[in-house]
């Protein structure tokens, strides 16, 4: 799914100022309880490779999984599908913290929320 605001070229939006997202990135921190994903910026195509190492390493550690998504600026199918692999991989239900309102209408429009425990309230 493309920004329609945005040229097939990755330019700036068409009929906005020439301001960039922030680069996505995904961080993996495997913790003795459970393993969290961090995804900040623009999570899409450009991100394929990491989103699938994440996945990949995760499914090792075969621990409950948390994603975190509060920096996240932007996601298209990728993340979607992403987050859709993530919760049918992992013998445990995966939880989403911090969703922001981006992340939040592709959950609703997708129905992959219904796959997630979509936590707002975390310390």
């Amino acid at each position: 799914m493309r920004d329609a605001s945005r040229p097939p070229n990755g330019g700036p939006p068409i009929g906005g100022t020439s301001v960039l997202g922030e680069p996505g990135a995904v961080q993996v921190l495997v913790e003795p309880d459970r393993t969290r994903i961090v995804l900040s910026g623009e999570v899409d195509a450009d991100l394929v490779g990491e989103l699938a190492e994440a996945t990949a390493e995760a499914q090792r550690q075969s621990l409950p999984i948390e994603v975190d998504t509060r920096h996240v600026t932007f996601m298209d199918s990728s993340g979607v599908a992403f987050l859709a692999r993530l919760s049918i991989r992992s013998p445990h239900r995966v939880r989403l913290l911090r969703v922001p309102p981006t992340v939040r209408f592709l959950l609703e429009v997708t129905r992959i929320g219904e796959l997630l425990d979509v936590e707002d309230d975390v310390e």
